[in-house]
């Protein structure tokens, strides 16, 4: 919630969550009854990423924000949604893309294996940390069989399992690293100043907005992101910030401050990011929705696709339908991961033992369940949205929250944001501009998208890391649906004590992604853009058509890939104000730096530092909403 509201960049923390789930459950293993394997691991993660990311599910940072804040009386706003309402819409959408990722499971991970390589690393993360402590093989279980669980092991253990001293000293990296980052946290309160250094110089600070936001947990979220998007990002903010902005200002169509949304260059940028966004979703979705047919044209002809493009089945191959059997079907975890490789095959991976499944009688009900709980709190929440639009948006949710899935998989980018402008521009067609909640009506429909985009990703990469691992699906299924109360809930509660001691938006929770919801919203309605902004829109929306098509289709998985800017992070670049995306940007640099000295060993010890960096400020910036509700002052 604290990130989100921040910046809209919200991390699924998959390996941090894994890594500090293992350490809590490690210091306590002497008062456990039941040792910690790596079947509990997974569980334990994938209910910690069902929490943490609900403020992004159910648009505690976006969505709500717009709606209480932006919205126009000409709109029908402000709304302001009352605590019980705010948990009630939470709960509403926190299911139904949960029930219908579960039968997705079989096609995109045991018949297609599609990488999921957040999912694939975490798994590679948790086989090392408890590689060395169970040699015996008891993590093996009955869900998965011995295939995955003992070669995944095996494979940690052959390329250096950690031992006790070693451990040691990961768990010291994390608690200075957390100590750091709490402390930093404590005395940005009491001197904000830090939170925007003017490293280029004051008139570039005051007129231009480029300043540094030391922020540690920025800095390990660029850790996490990598250099490729934390790059990408950072030419987003050089061209927005650093060319647009003094253009638009010059040629008077943002004559305002830089900073003011309404007459600044702010306001000015976040229509060309928006164009970024809404053509890289476009075209990524048109990608996703076109490569099965595509994939069956090439099969025909007797071709599998490898990385970037396609090329014949040898002889072999053809013959067993996949890799030679002398290659072994599992070659290593880890290599596979250093490799980039997704060897795609005719033959599907063996599935875990079907009383380790979900009930398909489950998985029905269940979705028709929380379809209906999400009909009625669209009713009770937002009484302006018609039956017929609420059915629509769920529906609608369902079908673009398979795209979502599979670009995930496929990408390791889930594009809840392009997701919800596309149902936008969809709703745009279906309620007209006369109706005067029109507005509201595509915001909330918006909403419903990136929510069941959200979660179907969610659970569909955790349910990865836990097929590699070894667990069973329905265990995690039922510590989704658990995570997701409790984040529905929590998120809610934690949403309005933001709301109430900071103001939003304001200098330390801008909410920039409330702006880009509502100006998606009165741009689909004809409102128009500002002066200026059409042109550069329009190319940029160009250019970016071009670019995703070479990364997700035409170049895909080549050398030259990382070298090509995506949309979404350069986007994010652009409608951020450059404190932020230049903090992740030193923790891209110093993944870079780290990778080039020591390879891909020692990746583990880097998430450590990057987890205890993020976990540090999250924490304590709870202190600091305490000590601002109890109006202590700032020095």
């Amino acid at each position: 919630m604290y990130f989100g509201l921040q910046t809209g960049w919200v991390s699924m923390m998959s390996m941090p969550s894994s890594l500090i789930g293992f350490a809590i459950f490690k210091s306590l293993a002497h008062k456990l009854r039941l040792p910690f394997t790596p079947v509990e691991n997974v569980l334990v993660q994938t209910v910690a990423v069902a929490v943490g990311s609900m403020p992004l599910s159910a648009g505690f940072v976006g969505v709500i924000p717009a709606l209480e804040r932006l919205l126009e009386p000409s709109e029908g706003g402000p709304i302001f949604v009352s605590t019980p309402k705010l948990i009630f819409w939470g709960l509403g959408v926190a299911f139904f893309g949960v029930f219908f990722a579960v039968p997705l499971r079989k096609q995109v991970i045991i018949r297609e294996k599609l990488k999921f390589p957040s999912g694939t690393a975490t798994a590679l993360m948790i086989s090392v940390l408890h590689g060395q402590e169970d040699k015996s093989g008891n993590t093996e279980s009955a869900a998965q069989g011995p295939s995955h669980s003992t070669t995944l092991l095996t494979d940690a253990e052959n390329d250096g399992a950690q031992d006790k001293s070693d451990w040691k000293k990961k768990t010291r990296v994390l608690f200075y690293s957390f100590v750091v980052s709490g402390i930093y946290t404590l005395i940005s309160y009491f001197f904000p100043i830090i939170r925007n250094l003017p490293i280029f110089g004051l008139p570039a600070a005051s007129q231009w907005l480029w300043t540094l936001n030391p922020s540690p947990a920025y800095i390990g979220q660029g850790i996490v992101m990598g250099p490729e998007t934390t790059g990408h990002m950072l030419l987003g903010a050089v061209i927005g910030w650093g060319v647009l902005s003094p253009l638009a200002k010059s040629k008077g169509w943002a004559p305002g401050p830089a900073k003011n949304w309404a007459t600044g260059s702010r306001g000015w940028l976040v229509w060309v990011s928006l164009a970024v966004m809404l053509a890289d979703s476009v075209i990524s979705l048109s990608g996703i929705v076109l490569e099965p047919f595509i994939r069956a044209v090439f099969s025909k002809g007797g071709l599998r696709r490898r990385r970037g493009g396609y090329e014949p089945l040898t002889a072999e191959e053809d013959e067993h339908g996949g890799e030679p059997e002398t290659s072994g079907r599992f070659s290593g975890l880890r290599r596979r991961f250093k490799a980039g490789v997704h060897q795609e095959d005719d033959t599907p991976e063996k599935d875990a033992d079907p009383s380790f499944l979900v009930p398909p009688v489950v998985v029905l009900w269940g979705l028709v369940a929380s379809g209906i709980l999400c009909i009625v709190a669209i009713r009770v929440v937002f009484g302006q949205v018609p039956l017929y639009a609420t059915v629509v948006a769920f529906l609608l949710a369902l079908i673009l929250s398979v795209m979502g899935v599979r670009a995930l998989g496929q990408t390791d980018l889930n594009p809840v944001s392009g997701i919800s402008k596309l149902t936008q521009l969809i709703f745009a067609l279906i309620v007209p501009a006369s109706n005067p909640a029109a507005v509201v009506i595509n915001l909330v429909a918006g909403a419903v998208s990136e929510a069941g985009a959200q979660q179907a990703g969610d659970i569909m990469q955790d349910l990865k890391t836990g097929h590699l691992i070894g667990a069973a699906p329905r265990a995690q299924f039922y510590g989704q649906l658990i995570g997701s109360v409790f984040g529905a809930i929590i998120s809610a509660l934690v949403y309005r004590l933001y709301s109430v001691v900071y103001p939003i938006p304001g200098e330390l929770l801008q909410v920039p992604t409330a702006y880009v919801w509502i100006d998606c919203s009165r741009l689909v309605y004809g409102e128009g853009l500002p002066n200026g902004s059409w042109w550069f829109s329009m190319g940029f929306a160009a250019i970016f058509a071009v670019s995703t098509m070479l990364r997700g289709w035409i170049l895909k998985g080549t050398a030259v890939t990382p070298w090509i800017p995506g949309g979404i992070a350069f986007a994010v670049g652009m409608y951020n104000t450059p404190s932020f995306t230049l903090a992740r940007a030193i923790g891209g640099a110093m993944q870079w730096s780290w990778n080039r000295r020591f390879g891909s060993d020692g990746q583990t010890m880097l998430v450590v530092l990057a987890s205890g960096l993020i976990l540090g400020e999250g924490l304590l910036s709870i202190v600091n909403l305490l000590m601002a509700s109890l109006g202590v002052p700032h020095l």
